[in-house]
């Protein structure tokens, strides 16, 4: 099925690692041109994968959190490709700021990491959008909808990217962009790998989580969200907007029971 991404301009944050390079590739494979941001130099075996895939692309290093670097990098890039069509904005971590423990400073440092470059990046980006007719794709997370404990500042985030992805499809409707949102529950990345590790026992522990997930009793996989978001950035999806989907094997919503 062609998705009609082809030569479409598409920035990804966070999309050299994890979800983010799930996406980017998923991108590349269908013809898109992804403009990844990243705070981290492009990993080597990252690189060899996007060449094999891409016609084009471009990797620009830099931390979101300096929000004044993201207009000019904006600006420059819609200048040089006469366009932007889509924005996903992915990058964040869960830095487990607890109730209890952290200060309104390491919370409200914590909401610009994971929040506010999302708002930064979509508003750079919005004369672009509304002349290509764009979309707009937020990477959220069960966090905003179920809690988690101990992670108050990235659910606060989380949550309000679910309420600005609506805020958004209702401001640019009239424009004819798009605004959707993906919520992640539990999605096997590496770094979720690695935190695996750090139990006693990582395949018991592993089997635990997997139980919880009513369908078929296991992770959604990188490439099941990637899927999920070149559709959602696709023409094909043109009349899907204010939406949160969830590509999560049923966790948020089913029953606990069906474990």
């Amino acid at each position: 099925m062609d998705l009609q991404l082809k030569e479409k301009v598409v920035f990804v944050t966070g999309g050299g690692k994890g979800i983010g390079s799930g996406i980017t590739l998923a991108l590349a494979r269908e013809g898109a041109i992804p403009i990844v941001l990243s705070r981290s130099a492009i990993l080597p075996e990252f690189k060899e994968k996007l060449e094999k895939l891409a016609k084009d692309y471009e990797f620009i290093q830099v931390d979101l959190n300096e929000t004044d670097k993201i207009q000019p990098i904006v600006d420059d890039v819609a200048k040089r490709r006469g366009s932007i069509y889509g924005i996903v904005n992915n990058a964040g971590a869960n830095d487990n700021m607890d109730l209890e423990t952290s200060s309104w400073r390491d919370f409200e440092k914590s909401l610009h990491g994971n929040l506010t470059h999302y708002y930064a990046l979509v508003h750079s980006a919005v004369p672009y959008l509304k002349d290509s007719r764009g979309t707009i794709l937020n990477i959220s997370s069960k966090t905003a909808l179920t809690g988690q404990g101990k992670t108050s500042a990235y659910a606060a985030a989380k949550g309000a990217i679910l309420g600005l992805t609506r805020e958004w499809a209702a401001a640019l409707a009239k424009d004819h962009v798009r605004s959707n949102a993906i919520v992640v529950s539990e999605c096997w990345t590496p770094l979720y790998a690695n935190w695996i590790k750090s139990f006693d026992d990582p395949e018991a522990r592993k089997k635990v989580i997997a139980d919880k997930i009513p369908f078929e009793h296991r992770f959604t996989s990188i490439e099941e969200i990637a899927d999920m978001a070149v559709f959602l950035l696709s023409p094909l999806s043109s009349h899907t907007t204010a939406q949160w989907v969830f590509v999560d094997g049923g966790y948020v919503h089913l029953d606990r029971a069906l474990s």
